[in-house]
Protein backbone atom coordinates (compact mmCIF):
# COMPACT_ATOMS: atom_id res chain seq x y z
CA UNK A 1 0.00 0.00 0.00
CA UNK A 2 1.34 3.19 -0.83
CA UNK A 3 1.93 6.28 1.43
CA UNK A 4 -0.56 9.15 1.67
CA UNK A 5 0.70 12.23 2.30
CA UNK A 6 -1.30 15.76 4.04
CA UNK A 7 -0.37 19.18 3.13
CA UNK A 8 -1.20 22.35 4.39
CA UNK A 9 -0.84 26.08 3.25
CA UNK A 10 -1.32 29.22 3.31
CA UNK A 11 -0.51 32.77 1.99
CA UNK A 12 -1.28 36.20 1.23
CA UNK A 13 -4.70 35.61 -1.76
CA UNK A 14 -3.00 35.91 -5.17
CA UNK A 15 -3.90 34.34 -8.44
CA UNK A 16 -1.92 31.13 -9.49
CA UNK A 17 -1.56 29.41 -5.80
CA UNK A 18 -3.18 26.05 -6.39
CA UNK A 19 -1.34 25.86 -9.64
CA UNK A 20 2.24 26.49 -8.06
CA UNK A 21 1.26 23.63 -5.03
CA UNK A 22 -0.40 21.20 -7.68
CA UNK A 23 2.52 21.40 -9.96
CA UNK A 24 4.92 20.00 -7.03
CA UNK A 25 2.58 17.24 -6.59
CA UNK A 26 2.29 16.59 -9.95
CA UNK A 27 5.92 17.03 -11.29
CA UNK A 28 6.51 14.61 -7.91
CA UNK A 29 4.59 11.88 -9.75
CA UNK A 30 1.77 11.90 -7.15
CA UNK A 31 -1.94 12.26 -7.47
CA UNK A 32 -4.47 14.51 -5.71
CA UNK A 33 -7.18 12.44 -4.26
CA UNK A 34 -8.99 15.10 -1.92
CA UNK A 35 -8.86 18.82 -1.00
CA UNK A 36 -10.33 22.12 0.78
CA UNK A 37 -9.27 25.44 -0.33
CA UNK A 38 -11.01 28.95 0.90
CA UNK A 39 -10.12 32.28 1.34
CA UNK A 40 -10.00 34.13 4.86
CA UNK A 41 -9.59 37.62 5.35
CA UNK A 42 -6.92 37.84 2.17
CA UNK A 43 -5.39 34.31 2.87
CA UNK A 44 -5.69 31.43 1.07
CA UNK A 45 -5.52 27.97 2.93
CA UNK A 46 -5.18 25.08 1.49
CA UNK A 47 -5.20 21.17 2.86
CA UNK A 48 -4.08 18.69 0.45
CA UNK A 49 -4.32 14.47 0.68
CA UNK A 50 -2.36 12.69 -2.34
CA UNK A 51 -0.77 10.03 -2.93
CA UNK A 52 2.44 8.58 -4.94
CA UNK A 53 1.44 6.80 -8.31
CA UNK A 54 4.05 4.16 -7.78
CA UNK A 55 5.90 2.49 -5.23
CA UNK A 56 9.04 3.97 -7.14
CA UNK A 57 8.33 7.38 -7.12
CA UNK A 58 7.41 7.01 -3.47
CA UNK A 59 11.45 6.64 -3.15
CA UNK A 60 13.18 10.07 -1.10
CA UNK A 61 9.64 11.68 -1.51
CA UNK A 62 8.64 13.48 1.50
CA UNK A 63 11.55 14.80 1.36
CA UNK A 64 11.69 15.81 -1.87
CA UNK A 65 8.37 17.34 -1.00
CA UNK A 66 9.30 19.27 2.39
CA UNK A 67 12.57 20.81 0.22
CA UNK A 68 9.42 21.92 -2.61
CA UNK A 69 7.58 23.72 0.37
CA UNK A 70 10.83 25.08 1.77
CA UNK A 71 11.48 26.84 -1.87
CA UNK A 72 7.28 27.56 -2.54
CA UNK A 73 7.80 29.47 0.61
CA UNK A 74 11.59 31.26 -0.38
CA UNK A 75 10.20 32.27 -4.04
CA UNK A 76 6.44 32.59 -3.80
CA UNK A 77 5.81 33.78 -0.02
CA UNK A 78 3.60 30.37 0.67
CA UNK A 79 4.21 28.77 3.84
CA UNK A 80 3.72 25.07 3.31
CA UNK A 81 3.63 21.75 5.37
CA UNK A 82 3.60 18.12 4.24
CA UNK A 83 3.33 15.17 6.89
CA UNK A 84 2.65 11.42 6.25
CA UNK A 85 -0.98 10.94 6.64
CA UNK A 86 -2.09 8.89 10.17
CA UNK A 87 -4.95 6.49 8.90
CA UNK A 88 -4.15 5.87 5.06
CA UNK A 89 -6.78 4.11 4.14
CA UNK A 90 -10.15 5.64 5.07
CA UNK A 91 -13.01 3.15 5.37
CA UNK A 92 -16.95 4.19 5.99
CA UNK A 93 -17.48 4.71 9.51
CA UNK A 94 -20.14 2.42 10.63
CA UNK A 95 -22.34 2.92 14.13
CA UNK A 96 -22.66 6.46 13.48
CA UNK A 97 -25.37 8.71 12.95
CA UNK A 98 -24.66 11.21 10.21
CA UNK A 99 -25.96 14.41 10.51
CA UNK A 100 -25.62 18.29 10.03
CA UNK A 101 -25.81 20.57 12.98
CA UNK A 102 -26.37 24.52 11.92
CA UNK A 103 -26.21 27.56 14.48
CA UNK A 104 -27.39 31.00 13.53
CA UNK A 105 -27.44 33.72 15.47
CA UNK A 106 -26.23 37.32 16.50
CA UNK A 107 -22.42 37.29 16.30
CA UNK A 108 -20.06 37.02 19.64
CA UNK A 109 -17.10 35.44 21.18
CA UNK A 110 -17.42 32.02 22.44
CA UNK A 111 -19.82 30.50 19.69
CA UNK A 112 -17.80 27.83 18.26
CA UNK A 113 -15.86 27.15 21.10
CA UNK A 114 -18.89 26.10 23.19
CA UNK A 115 -20.14 23.94 20.35
CA UNK A 116 -17.67 22.37 19.83
CA UNK A 117 -17.02 21.40 23.32
CA UNK A 118 -20.46 20.30 23.59
CA UNK A 119 -19.90 17.90 20.88
CA UNK A 120 -16.49 16.46 22.26
CA UNK A 121 -18.22 16.14 25.78
CA UNK A 122 -21.01 14.48 24.33
CA UNK A 123 -18.53 12.18 22.11
CA UNK A 124 -19.46 13.48 18.68
CA UNK A 125 -16.85 13.88 16.40
CA UNK A 126 -16.75 16.68 13.75
CA UNK A 127 -15.58 15.51 10.10
CA UNK A 128 -16.68 19.10 8.50
CA UNK A 129 -17.12 22.80 9.80
CA UNK A 130 -17.46 25.76 7.96
CA UNK A 131 -18.62 29.24 9.70
CA UNK A 132 -18.86 32.77 8.21
CA UNK A 133 -20.52 36.08 9.31
CA UNK A 134 -23.40 37.57 7.34
CA UNK A 135 -24.81 41.31 8.01
CA UNK A 136 -28.42 41.40 8.44
CA UNK A 137 -29.38 43.63 5.54
CA UNK A 138 -32.53 45.13 7.98
CA UNK A 139 -30.29 45.88 11.00
CA UNK A 140 -26.99 45.90 10.09
CA UNK A 141 -25.99 43.27 12.99
CA UNK A 142 -23.52 40.96 12.52
CA UNK A 143 -24.97 37.28 11.86
CA UNK A 144 -22.94 34.54 12.82
CA UNK A 145 -23.40 31.29 10.75
CA UNK A 146 -21.69 27.85 11.66
CA UNK A 147 -22.11 24.40 9.78
CA UNK A 148 -20.66 21.77 10.96
CA UNK A 149 -21.09 17.84 9.88
CA UNK A 150 -20.72 15.59 12.81
CA UNK A 151 -20.92 11.69 13.23
CA UNK A 152 -22.62 10.66 16.17
CA UNK A 153 -22.11 7.76 17.98
CA UNK A 154 -25.37 5.32 18.24
CA UNK A 155 -24.66 4.80 21.62
CA UNK A 156 -25.62 8.10 21.77
CA UNK A 157 -28.93 9.24 22.43
CA UNK A 158 -30.45 11.21 19.85
CA UNK A 159 -33.27 12.40 21.79
CA UNK A 160 -31.09 13.44 24.52
CA UNK A 161 -28.73 15.79 22.42
CA UNK A 162 -31.38 17.55 20.79
CA UNK A 163 -32.50 18.48 24.50
CA UNK A 164 -28.43 19.37 25.37
CA UNK A 165 -28.82 21.16 21.88
CA UNK A 166 -32.33 22.98 23.31
CA UNK A 167 -29.85 24.17 26.69
CA UNK A 168 -26.86 25.39 24.85
CA UNK A 169 -29.31 27.28 22.33
CA UNK A 170 -30.61 29.35 25.06
CA UNK A 171 -26.79 29.51 26.66
CA UNK A 172 -25.91 31.26 23.45
CA UNK A 173 -28.95 33.11 22.39
CA UNK A 174 -28.69 31.59 18.67
CA UNK A 175 -31.04 29.47 16.77
CA UNK A 176 -29.50 25.43 16.68
CA UNK A 177 -30.67 22.86 14.29
CA UNK A 178 -29.94 19.32 14.02
CA UNK A 179 -30.55 17.33 10.55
Amino acid sequence: MLKKFVLTAFCEDRPGIVADISEIIYKNECNLEDSTMTNLAGEFAIILLFSPLSAESETDLEERLTSECRRLEREKGITAFIRPASHPEMKPKAGIHAKNLYVEGQDHAGIVYKVSRFLADNDINIAHLKSDVKFSPESGAAIYNLSISVEIPHKVSLETVEQKLHRLEEELHVHVTLE
